[in-house]
Protein backbone atom coordinates (compact mmCIF):
# COMPACT_ATOMS: atom_id res chain seq x y z
CA UNK A 1 0.00 0.00 0.00
CA UNK A 2 1.23 3.61 -1.06
CA UNK A 3 2.10 6.37 1.02
CA UNK A 4 -0.20 9.25 -0.04
CA UNK A 5 1.02 12.26 -1.26
CA UNK A 6 -0.61 15.65 -0.52
CA UNK A 7 0.71 18.46 -2.85
CA UNK A 8 0.22 22.10 -1.17
CA UNK A 9 -1.76 24.12 -3.22
CA UNK A 10 -0.41 27.24 -3.52
CA UNK A 11 -4.17 29.18 -3.97
CA UNK A 12 -4.21 28.14 0.39
CA UNK A 13 -0.91 29.57 0.87
CA UNK A 14 -1.93 32.70 -1.26
CA UNK A 15 -5.35 33.08 0.79
CA UNK A 16 -3.31 32.52 4.12
CA UNK A 17 -0.91 35.87 3.34
CA UNK A 18 -3.67 37.79 2.35
CA UNK A 19 -5.08 37.22 5.50
CA UNK A 20 -1.89 38.34 7.71
CA UNK A 21 -1.64 41.39 5.45
CA UNK A 22 -5.26 42.23 5.86
CA UNK A 23 -5.17 41.73 9.75
CA UNK A 24 -1.51 43.33 10.16
CA UNK A 25 -3.69 46.41 8.33
CA UNK A 26 -6.51 46.43 10.47
CA UNK A 27 -4.01 46.95 13.93
CA UNK A 28 -2.21 49.57 11.63
CA UNK A 29 -5.11 51.23 11.05
CA UNK A 30 -7.47 50.56 13.79
CA UNK A 31 -10.38 48.71 12.28
CA UNK A 32 -11.99 45.40 13.50
CA UNK A 33 -10.35 42.23 12.45
CA UNK A 34 -12.81 39.58 10.82
CA UNK A 35 -11.61 36.54 8.67
CA UNK A 36 -15.03 36.69 7.13
CA UNK A 37 -14.34 40.40 5.42
CA UNK A 38 -11.51 38.88 3.21
CA UNK A 39 -12.47 39.32 -0.38
CA UNK A 40 -15.68 40.99 0.95
CA UNK A 41 -16.49 44.55 -1.23
CA UNK A 42 -19.28 45.16 1.73
CA UNK A 43 -17.11 45.16 4.04
CA UNK A 44 -15.69 49.06 4.88
CA UNK A 45 -12.46 47.72 6.54
CA UNK A 46 -11.66 45.25 3.33
CA UNK A 47 -12.60 49.15 0.66
CA UNK A 48 -10.07 50.70 2.99
CA UNK A 49 -7.16 47.89 2.85
CA UNK A 50 -7.90 47.91 -1.11
CA UNK A 51 -7.30 51.37 -1.01
CA UNK A 52 -4.20 50.95 0.81
CA UNK A 53 -2.77 47.94 -1.29
CA UNK A 54 -3.48 50.41 -4.26
CA UNK A 55 -1.38 52.74 -3.23
CA UNK A 56 -3.84 55.26 -1.89
CA UNK A 57 -4.49 56.89 1.38
CA UNK A 58 -6.87 54.73 3.82
CA UNK A 59 -8.81 56.48 6.70
CA UNK A 60 -7.12 55.86 9.65
CA UNK A 61 -9.68 55.11 12.64
CA UNK A 62 -7.03 55.02 15.22
CA UNK A 63 -6.47 58.52 14.28
CA UNK A 64 -10.09 59.08 14.08
CA UNK A 65 -11.14 57.95 17.56
CA UNK A 66 -8.39 60.38 18.96
CA UNK A 67 -9.90 63.40 17.20
CA UNK A 68 -13.50 62.30 18.70
CA UNK A 69 -12.57 61.83 21.96
CA UNK A 70 -10.07 65.14 21.79
CA UNK A 71 -13.37 67.04 20.86
CA UNK A 72 -15.37 65.27 24.27
CA UNK A 73 -13.56 66.86 26.76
Amino acid sequence: MAKPIIKHNPRVAEIFNDLEKFQEFCQDYGYRYNEADLHNFKSYAWQQYTKFSQGKNAKNMWDEDARRLANRY
